[in-house]
């Protein structure tokens, strides 16, 4: 998140209140429904969360690959790829959450 807001801090004035802002809110989202998705009380609620964390990743690579684009930020961008790794831990960590709970009278556990 800090990292995006120093990024951002380069963009030009005149999209303060365009793409500066739709970024910066989209990764603050992350953490924050990761947070409020780890504080509720069951694996489906977090999971829904995770989920909507998920969807604000995808939007943070998005805006900065129109960033680069738009020559706002040097491509390739290290940060674009830390996101893309965050998407993919984010994918795992929902489908964890979305399997069965073991038990220790699970077959599976050894």
């Amino acid at each position: 998140m800090e990292t995006i807001y120093k990024l951002s801090a380069s963009f030009p004035s005149d999209e303060r209140f365009g793409l500066t802002s739709q970024i910066r809110r989209a990764a603050v989202s992350i953490p924050a429904n990761i947070a409020e998705g780890a504080a509720r009380n069951t694996r489906k609620a977090f999971a829904q969360f995770v989920s909507i964390a998920l969807g604000s990743c995808v939007e943070v690579d998005t805006h900065l690959e129109i960033a680069m684009r738009l020559a706002f930020l040097p491509a390739p961008l290290p940060a674009a790829a830390q996101c893309r790794s965050l998407t993919q831990l984010l994918v795992a960590l929902r489908k964890s959450l979305s399997e069965p709970k073991l038990t220790n009278h699970d077959s599976r556990i050894t």
